[in-house]
């Protein structure tokens, strides 16, 4: 079995592959891929194939990331009166996440909130205990593939945010995870899994809506042993839920 190091190295280099061939095949848009969950051409229309899945549909309540790719999901959950959960960037208080609330933010203002500049200035900063019920997880990603698995941009934090709510009860383990992607980051291989990372039941592109037969086992919760104390005092939901 390989060790944590080997697999965040075939991580990076998964993601390495991805950014490349994105830039090379002109579908990254400014400020480039690398490094981030990338933004490229089509990314709006994603937003138009989740028409097709009921756990949209029935969903009030909906946690998103903030990249600029999954912005078109965002302002549509707005636009259908879901409530709308953003982490605050690097979970930096302990009120890490951001509440928009449709019926608080008035129609017009709809798209300027589904930005990350425009939820600080909209919604309401809430602790993960004051989270209500999450119906449906929307997570940006680096590469996918169909069996589930998921890798994002290396820095941990949208594994953090599961955990916290998961471990609170917010998330269950049935809570279903969307994630939109060019068909470029999706990619038929193995990928290297921790029992941290997130796997995704349905990837939207451009063309439509895929359900993954996912292979993959989600978190449990918060996984105290694979975290240094530089990161739990970085964080203060953290330090507070160990207290």
């Amino acid at each position: 079995m390989s060790s944590s190091n080997e697999r965040e190295s075939e991580k990076q280099s998964i993601r390495e592959k991805v950014w490349a061939r994105m830039q090379s095949e002109g579908v990254a848009r400014f400020p480039g891929a690398r490094g981030r969950i990338p933004n490229f051409v089509g990314a709006e229309r994603c937003a138009e194939a989740l028409d097709r899945l009921d756990v949209w549909q029935a969903a009030r309540v909906i946690k998103s990331n903030p990249d600029s790719p999954q912005r078109a999901i965002r302002y549509r959950a707005l636009r259908e009166g879901k409530r709308l959960y953003m982490a605050a960037p690097r979970l930096r208080q302990e009120a890490c996440f951001i509440e928009l609330d449709p019926k608080k933010i008035g129609e017009k203002k709809y798209w300027e909130a589904s930005s990350i500049a425009g939820a600080g200035r909209f919604g309401r900063a809430v602790t993960v205990e004051e989270l209500p019920q999450i119906d449906l997880i929307v997570c940006g990603s680096v590469a996918v593939s169909r069996e589930g698995g998921r890798i994002g941009k290396g820095e941990g934090y949208s594994d953090l945010e599961f955990a916290l709510a998961t471990e609170t009860g917010k998330i269950k383990p049935n809570t279903p995870i969307l994630t939109s992607v060019h068909p470029l980051q999706i990619l038929d291989q193995p990928f290297p899994w921790k029992v941290h990372d997130i796997p995704v039941n349905f990837i939207l592109t451009p063309e439509g809506v895929t359900a993954c037969e996912v292979r993959y086992p989600r978190p449990k919760g918060i996984y105290w042993d694979l975290l240094t104390e530089e990161k739990i005092e970085a964080i203060p939901a953290l330090k507070e839920r160990r207290r």
